[in-house]
């Protein structure tokens, strides 16, 4: 199972700044942990600059199937929305952002793992429950799973053929950002600073 929390909210204000934004709250693995109020309440002031084109609350936006269908009644306010906040799992971050090649996409929480099943996804998407994610930084697409290095300030440079030097049948997960970046002209993102994973995050879940 998991532990969803938010981002502060100087953050997620920082990801919806002067941008039309669509929101998306998944409810799938709330049995566990989902800051339901804090959420709420962050979203009606998103709300109150009148920059958000739409919400739209359901569960188990790792299907993407389900996600498909869910989000069918709401293709205008996509349409019309720059970003697209999801208040999620890492998972069904990457499949969000799987499905709006066009958008950026962004994580407003992160996730801390505890013991046991998480989602529905018949994917290969993974989220390492880090407690720090980083989505935001690399187009939707995780650095700490889709590396099998898990690294965080770019590729390795054993790539061949975009493919990974550690297992030859694996895509180079920092290509696949890096295209992911130039598709949705957010490359100025890879001239941030590394940032240091803080491993504590994920040691203190785990005590």
């Amino acid at each position: 199972m998991l532990i969803t929390e938010l981002k502060s909210k100087e953050t997620i204000h920082s990801l919806a700044d002067g941008k039309k934004v669509f929101i998306i709250n998944c409810f799938g693995c709330r049995e566990v942990y989902f800051p339901l109020e804090e959420a709420a309440q962050l979203q009606e002031e998103l709300t109150a600059s009148g920059n958000v084109t739409g919400i739209m609350t359901t569960d188990y936006i790792c299907n993407p199937e389900n996600l498909k269908v869910r989000l069918e009644g709401h293709k205008a306010e996509v349409d019309a929305a720059e970003v697209v906040l999801v208040f999620s799992c890492g998972v069904g971050v990457q499949t969000v952002a799987s499905y709006f090649e066009d958008k950026t996409v962004c994580a407003c929480c992160d996730t801390s793992r505890l013991p046991g099943f998480q989602g529905v996804t018949p994917l290969e998407y993974d989220c390492g429950q880090c407690g720090e994610c980083y989505l935001n930084l690399t187009g939707g697409i995780c650095p700490i799973t889709a590396c099998s290095k898990s690294l965080l300030n770019g590729q390795c440079g054993g790539a061949k053929k975009g493919k990974c030097e550690v297992d030859p049948n694996m895509d180079c997960g920092w290509e696949r950002i890096y295209r992911r970046l130039e598709a949705i002209g957010r490359l100025d993102a890879l001239k941030c600073p590394t940032q240091i994973r803080n491993y504590a995050t994920d040691e203190a879940v785990s005590k």
